[in-house]
C-alpha cells in the first residue's frame, strides 16, 4: 500500500524525472515525504519563488527535450508559477506543474486558496486536469507525459487535492514512459515537397522548435548545405542550426535584421519545418499574408494542429521534423539559387558590423569576446529587454551551443533558466545576460543557485532603465520620460551576501579579466556592467531617437 503522494513520486521516477523544482506547500505535503526517499534519483530544487521554479521547468524541458517537472502549493503558488506555464507554452518545451488543491470535501465552497484549475490554465497549458481519486494517479500521470513531450510538446497541469494525496491504494505504479513512433512522412508528401522546392528560385528554410533529435538536425543542416538552401531561425531558436554554417543566414524575430525580413518577403516557396508561425516571427504577420501567402509554403509540423492555423500551407505535412529532415536529406534538390543563398549569407555576415557603443562597457566588444573565449558547448540563457538583442542577434550560435530564451518575452527567464541548466550540466559553462531591470525579477534565484550548488555566470546590463519601455518612449512620447528610471542595489555585493564571485565592470577594457575571473570561480559569478541608457540599440542612441521624434513632431 502506498499513500498518494508516494504514488505519484514513485510513477515519475519509473517515467525518467531525475530533478523536480518548486517550493514547498502544506497542501502537497506527502509529495514532499516521498520525495524525502528519492535524493539521488528524483531530486526536489527549492526555489525561491514559484514563477522563478516554474521558469526552470520550463527551461530543463527546452534543454533536455524531457518535462521539467515542477511542484507548487495551491492559489497563490500556483498564480505564481503561470508565467512559466505561458512561457513553456510559447516556447513549445515540455512540463509539468504539479499544484497543490483543496481537500475534495471543500471543493466548490471559495475555500482557502482555492482555485479552479482547469479555468484558470484551460487556455494556457496544454492540458488541465485534477485527480480526484488516489488509483487514478498513474493513469492520469501517463497521460500527463505523453502530452507534454508530442505533437507540438507544452505545459501540462495537473493539480493534486489534499485528501487525494494522503488517500492509500494498492495501485501499481508506472513501468515506465510509453513509446510512441513519431509521425513520419509519406513517399508521397515527400515527393511534392521536393518538387515544390526543386521549381523556385528563391527558396528558403524556416526552422524553430527545441524538439529535434541530434541526428534531425545534422540532416537539416545537410539537406540546406547539399541543396543550397538559405536557412533562417525563427525567434530565439537560432541555436538548433549551427551559425557557422554558409547556409545560415538570420534569425526572424523581435529587432529582426532587414536583410533577414527581405529574404523572408522574397522567397517564392518556404519550407516551415517545426515552426508555429508566431508573430514576432513574421513581423506581425506581414511578411506573409493571412491567411494565404504570395509565397508557395510547406509547412512541416509534428501536431496536426498547427497545420493551417494561421497560414493556408500549399502542401501541409503531419510529421516530427527530425523524421522529416533525415528523409529530405536522403536526396537533397538543386536549383539555380546559389546567388541567392550567397548574397543572404553575405547579408547574415555583414550584419555583425557595429559601431563603438556609445557606453563604457560596449556590449559589441563584449559579446565579441564571449564568441571568442567561450567553450563550444556553453548555454546562454537570456530573458527579455532590449538587452536580449546581444545574445539574440550578436553571438553566433555553433553546433554544440544552446540557447535559452523565452519566445513569451518574459522578464526575469534568464536567471532561472541558467540555473536549471546549471543543474542539468554541471560542467558546462552556462552564462546569463540579463539586464537590471530583468535581473531584479528573479535574482533572489541566486539563492537557489547557491544551495543546489548550480551557480552559473551572470553579466549584468546595468544602464539604469527599463530599456524597452524607454525606446518606446523616446520615439513615440520624446523627451517625456515616466515610469521607466530605476535605481538599483549594488549588484556586486548582493551577489556576493548570495555567496557569489562579485564585481562591477566600469570599463570595456576591463571586461575580459572580469570574466576570466568569473569563469574561473568555483561559486559562479556576477559581473555588473556599466552600460549607458544611450546605447540602448546597437545602431541608434536614445538621443537620436529622441530627436527624430521630435522633429516628426515638429
Amino acid at each position: 500500500m502506498r499513500n498518494g503522494g508516494q504514488l505519484l513520486v514513485d510513477c515519475l521516477v519509473a517515467q525518467g524525472a531525475t530533478k523536480s523544482f518548486g517550493v514547498p506547500g502544506e497542501s502537497y505535503l506527502a509529495v514532499l515525504d516521498a520525495l524525502h526517499d528519492t535524493r539521488g534519483r528524483l531530486d526536489f530544487v527549492l526555489c525561491r519563488q514559484e514563477g522563478g521554479a516554474a521558469f526552470m521547468a520550463a527551461a530543463w524541458g527546452k534543454l533536455t527535450g524531457a518535462p521539467g517537472i515542477c511542484f507548487v502549493t495551491r492559489g497563490p503558488g500556483a498564480t505564481n508559477a503561470s508565467i512559466g506555464v505561458h512561457t513553456a507554452m510559447q516556447d513549445s518545451s515540455p512540463m509539468i506543474l504539479f499544484v497543490g488543491q483543496v481537500g475534495t470535501d471543500m471543493k466548490g465552497r471559495e475555500a482557502f486558496q482555492e482555485l479552479d484549475y482547469r479555468a484558470v490554465f484551460g487556455t494556457m497549458a496544454k492540458w488541465a486536469a485534477e485527480i480526484d481519486r488516489v488509483e487514478r494517479i498513474p493513469e492520469i500521470l501517463a497521460r500527463a507525459w505523453t502530452v507534454a513531450t508530442t505533437g507540438r510538446p507544452g505545459p501540462v497541469v495537473i493539480a493534486l487535492p489534499e485528501d487525494m494525496l494522503t488517500d492509500s491504494t494498492d495501485a501499481a505504479p508506472l513501468r515506465g514512459p510509453a513509446r510512441i513512433v513519431p509521425a513520419a512522412p509519406s513517399t508521397t508528401a515527400l515527393a511534392e515537397a521536393r518538387a515544390l522546392l526543386a521549381g523556385a528560385e528563391r527558396p528558403l528554410i524556416f526552422l524553430g522548435g527545441s524538439n529535434w533529435t541530434p541526428e534531425g538536425r545534422a540532416a537539416l543542416q545537410s539537406f540546406a548545405e547539399e541543396s543550397d538552401i538559405p536557412a533562417v531561425a525563427v525567434f530565439r531558436y537560432q541555436d538548433q542550426f549551427d551559425n557557422d554554417s554558409q547556409s545560415f543566414c538570420g534569425h526572424a524575430g523581435v529587432g529582426m535584421w532587414p536583410s533577414t525580413k527581405r529574404l523572408i518577403a522574397e522567397a517564392d516557396v518556404i519550407l516551415g519545418i517545426n515552426v508555429r508561425f508566431g508573430e514576432n516571427s513574421t513581423d506581425g504577420y506581414t511578411l506573409l499574408d493571412v491567411p494565404q501567402p504570395k509565397q508557395r509554403l510547406i509547412h512541416v509540423h509534428g501536431s496536426d494542429d498547427e497545420l493551417g492555423k494561421v497560414y493556408v500551407p500549399e502542401l501541409g505535412i503531419h510529421a516530427d521534423p527530425s523524421a522529416m529532415a533525415q528523409a529530405l536529406a536522403a536526396a537533397p534538390v538543386s536549383g539555380g539559387w546559389a546567388g541567392w543563398r550567397a548574397t543572404a549569407r553575405a547579408a547574415f555576415e555583414a550584419g555583425f558590423a557595429l559601431p563603438d557603443q556609445p557606453s563604457p562597457v560596449d556590449m559589441g566588444k563584449v559579446i565579441a569576446h564571449l564568441q571568442e573565449v567561450l567553450p563550444e558547448d556553453a548555454i546562454l540563457t537570456n530573458g527579455a529587454g532590449n538587452f536580449a538583442v546581444w545574445p539574440g542577434y550578436f553571438f553566433k550560435y555553433g553546433a554544440r551551443h544552446r540557447l535559452l530564451a523565452p519566445q513569451s518575452g518574459a522578464m526575469g527567464y534568464g536567471v532561472p533558466a541558467a540555473v536549471a541548466a546549471k543543474v542539468a550540466h554541471p560542467g558546462r559553462a552556462v552564462v546569463c545576460i540579463a539586464g537590471d531591470g530583468d535581473f531584479q525579477m528573479t535574482g533572489q534565484e541566486l539563492a537557489t543557485a547557491a544551495q543546489a550548488g548550480a551557480q552559473p555566470v551572470i553579466l549584468i546590463v546595468n544602464n539604469g532603465t527599463y530599456g524597452t519601455i524607454r525606446a518606446h518612449q523616446e520615439r513615440h512620447y520624446p523627451a517625456r520620460v515616466s515610469g521607466t528610471d530605476m535605481v538599483s542595489p549594488d549588484f556586486a555585493m548582493l551577489a556576493r551576501a548570495y555567496g557569489f564571485h562579485g564585481e562591477r565592470v566600469e570599463r570595456t577594457e576591463d571586461f575580459a579579466a572580469a570574466f576570466a575571473r568569473a569563469l574561473a570561480s568555483k561559486t559562479g559569478a556576477v559581473l555588473d556592467l556599466n552600460v549607458s541608457a544611450e546605447a540602448l540599440t546597437p545602431r541608434v542612441t536614445l538621443s537620436a531617437m529622441r530627436e527624430a521624434a521630435l522633429a516628426k513632431q515638429a
